[in-house]
């Protein structure tokens, strides 16, 4: 389902003390321009209108900066690294294509991101127009975050029935 309002929230209603620990995400651009450009921010300990932690756009957040992009080939490059990386993209027709997707992760173990007391993480799903300005985008985004977590805290919300879960099919 595209995203509503080019935000993607990661996580959101963690109470108490923890460490988020990492991120996931399944991203399918359904715009013919570059796709990346979307601030991750991380609201914690009380933040409302302005984050602790805001990023520069999700190419630098997941360390793959100039677009991921194979300057020789002039194509999307995946990478691994122990921490960060783009370890698969699905190419339909090349760069800057619609329905281009991507597998992209980030592991905070080097700079690790400590909470006391609640935690809220989100991503833009925002890129550039050919002429140079802001894409507000409505890309599929997929997304898994893990985090570890202090007694006491809220309750984790129910899971939803295996219906629930289900995609219909058109």
């Amino acid at each position: 389902n595209p995203t509503q309002g080019s935000l993607h929230t990661l996580i959101d209603g963690v109470k108490g003390k923890g460490q988020y620990v990492g991120t996931y995400l399944a991203w399918r651009v359904n715009d013919n321009c570059w796709w990346g450009e979307g601030e991750i921010k991380f609201y914690m300990d009380g933040d409302r209108e302005y984050p602790t932690i805001c990023g520069t756009g999700t190419e630098d957040y997941f360390c793959g900066s100039y677009n991921f992009e194979n300057q020789k080939t002039r194509q999307y490059q995946e990478f691994t690294t122990p921490y960060a990386g783009m370890h698969q993209v699905i190419r339909p027709d090349g760069l800057y294509r619609a329905v281009t997707a991507f597998g992209l992760y980030r592991w905070h173990i080097l700079d690790p991101v400590r909470f006391d007391k609640d935690l809220k993480v989100t991503i833009q799903d925002l890129g550039w127009r050919h002429d140079g300005r802001y894409n507000n985008q409505k890309s599929d985004i997929s997304s898994t975050t893990f985090w570890y977590q202090a007694e006491p805290h809220t309750k984790f919300p129910a899971l939803p029935s295996k219906d629930g879960l289900e995609i219909p099919r058109w």
